[in-house]
């Protein structure tokens, strides 16, 4: 189904009270996501205790009189935040506590997005585009869309890896001493996590491959692997805090190419739902791919090469998304 044209879209935003969500909303509501002419109303939705925070939120958002903003709604109720909603972006998940294994964080969580996926599905706008934030947020992607029940396709839910695209583009960018702007086709393979597989085999620098363009191998190797899947830990060490302003801006980044397409000639990364002709991945896995975008549908972008060690990398991603499937039962 193609995104269509409205005069207003209604965004709604869970987990809206906390860091990525005040990094995040100014940008949507001026312009960023959704095109600079686009208007837009806000739902805002967080637990009840996040409502006095949620307030001087929507106060910040109208004392910045930006053009495009109409309504900002606030509850703690999803049925009110997802009604009607044509975009919806899930940051809000449970998060992970000191001594807490991955598979208790995931079925925590399943809780919370079985629920959010069933009420999406009977309340939002039948075209309405999902974007799964909180972790882990592939197979979060995936339980949502299970229990959506096909009231919300699922390839309407998708699940970020932008941060993880955004990250590899800037390292290819400072390697090469060129501008980020410059940078295109990079990959990130599978999952949100510490298995993702950054690629910069397709990656170009201004139309040259990235590899001339850097002449560093060893780099991308080697540390490259590792400096891309452990950056968000990074700022987490440097911090006290976890990434927000990136990934706020990966937020924008990924929604604005499904809605408004990508660049020609160029793909971006998202976690979609993988089909049994993809790069050898099972079918029924939210898994990062490469893809082209336009009036909301993404495409697989077919006949990457993939060079034996990605490959190797891949299949260990692979059977990570596999594990957390079964864990969650589905």
């Amino acid at each position: 189904m193609s995104f269509p044209t409205k005069e207003v879209l209604r965004v709604a935003v869970t987990g809206a009270a906390g860091q990525i969500g005040y990094s995040l909303l100014p940008l949507i509501a001026r312009g960023n996501m959704l095109g600079a002419t686009q208007r837009v109303e806000l739902r805002l939705l967080d637990i009840e205790p996040a409502q006095k925070v949620l307030e001087g939120v929507r106060f910040e958002l109208q004392d910045c009189a930006f053009p495009l903003l109409g309504d900002v709604v606030i509850t703690h109720e999803p049925q009110v935040a997802f009604d009607g909603a044509d975009v919806a972006i899930l940051c809000g998940a449970f998060p992970r506590k000191p001594g807490m294994e991955r598979k208790d964080l995931l079925l925590t969580n399943a809780k919370i997005f079985s629920e959010q996926g069933r009420i999406i599905g009977d309340v939002a706008s039948p075209h309405c585009r999902v974007l799964v934030v909180g972790n882990p947020a592939n197979t979060n992607a995936l339980i949502l869309a299970t229990a959506a029940k096909g009231k919300i396709p699922a390839d309407q839910i998708t699940a970020l890896t932008r941060l993880d695209h955004n990250r590899a583009i800037a390292q290819v960018a400072l390697k090469a001493g060129a501008p980020v702007a410059s940078v295109s086709n990079v990959i990130i393979w599978g999952n949100h996590s510490g298995t993702q597989v950054p690629d910069v085999n397709s990656a170009v620098v201004n139309g040259q491959p990235a590899r001339q363009a850097a002449n560093d191998d060893a780099f991308f190797d080697g540390d490259f692997l590792g400096l891309v899947q452990q950056r968000g830990a990074e700022v987490m060490k440097l911090r006290g805090l976890s990434s927000a302003a990136s990934a706020a801006k990966a937020i924008v980044d990924h929604v604005h190419d499904w809605i408004l397409g990508t660049a020609p000639g160029t793909f971006v990364s998202m976690a979609v739902i993988s089909d049994i002709n993809s790069y050898k991945v099972p079918a029924g896995l939210m898994y990062s791919f490469p893809v082209q975008c336009s009036a909301g549908t993404w495409t697989i972008v077919d006949g990457v090469t993939v060079s034996p060690k990605v490959q190797e990398l891949m299949e260990a991603t692979t059977a990570e998304l596999l594990e957390e499937r079964s864990q969650a039962g589905i």
